[in-house]
């Protein structure tokens, strides 16, 4: 490990004991993670005492799905579920390719995230007769724009009572439930509310995801959603500097070739 890795797991050692984390979130999908930042970012939340939870990058994202096994990760996310029959296609994809025993130990989550989804939302919410996903998440950007707001109405009335819907309907079918999307101190009073009654069990910046508890007070949560962000930074500076690295590593080798063929017309 690196210095800036050292830093990292420091960091989410801080955020588990003092700020109630809970996982650490990886994407194939808006992100584009290659497999090899996954094992570093693995190695990374083992250090920590953390899973990961990592969305792939459809419903039926069948390699995802392997790719996420051979590293060994806590929880798997589907995204842009639309219809009933997106979340037909994403259970019968864990059923065929995941074990029982594996899928009960998984969070195995499905996202509603566009107005689309949500206007299916009771078909949807209809479909799962073996119980294969747990946990229903909502991606506030993405809704957010397929409503036609812009990113700083994320908070708005509108958009909570939608939210506040779906994870109402979802907890009658007592399903866990997440969401996502321009986590930060505005967000919080948002975020509040649902706890206060009951319809939240977790939050998520793009890397860190928080368990809720009613007894957090609004700066501990700010505090840990800062956090959330320093280690964000943190991956992204690594990130950097290894793909730095990459770009630079033959630029010796290119210099001297350039030298000797001086006298071929390129």
């Amino acid at each position: 490990m690196n210095t800036i890795e050292h830093k990292m797991v420091e960091l989410l050692k801080d955020l588990k004991k003092h700020y109630s984390v809970v996982a650490i979130k990886a994407e194939f999908e808006a992100e584009g993670s290659r497999l090899h930042e996954l094992m570093r970012l693995k190695d990374v939340s083992d250090q920590a005492g953390l899973g990961i939870v990592l969305k792939l990058g459809g419903a039926e994202a069948v390699t995802d799905l392997f790719e996420a096994q051979k590293i060994g990760i806590e929880g798997i996310v589907a995204p842009m579920i639309e219809s009933a029959y997106a979340l037909k296609k994403y259970i019968a994809m864990v059923e065929n390719y995941v074990s029982k025993s594996e899928r009960e130990e998984m969070r195995i989550v499905a996202m509603i995230e566009t107005n689309q989804g949500y206007k299916n939302v009771d078909a949807i919410l209809a479909v799962d007769q073996t119980n294969t996903v747990n946990t229903i998440s909502v991606g506030r950007v993405d809704f957010s724009g397929s409503l036609g707001l812009k990113r700083n109405e994320i908070n708005s009335d509108k958009v909570y009572k939608i939210v506040e819907d779906i994870f109402s309907k979802a907890k009658k079918k007592k399903l866990n439930t997440v969401m996502g999307g321009g986590i930060a101190k505005e967000a919080i009073p948002f975020i509040k509310k649902l706890i206060t009654k009951k319809l939240l069990d977790r939050y998520e910046t793009r890397k860190i995801v928080f368990s809720t508890s009613e007894s957090s007070s609004a700066e501990s949560m700010e505090e840990g959603i800062i956090k959330a962000n320093l280690f964000e930074l943190l991956w992204l500076q690594n990130k950097k500097r290894y793909y730095t690295n990459i770009y630079l590593e033959d630029d010796n080798r290119i210099e001297m070739l350039m030298s000797r063929i001086y006298k071929i017309n390129l």
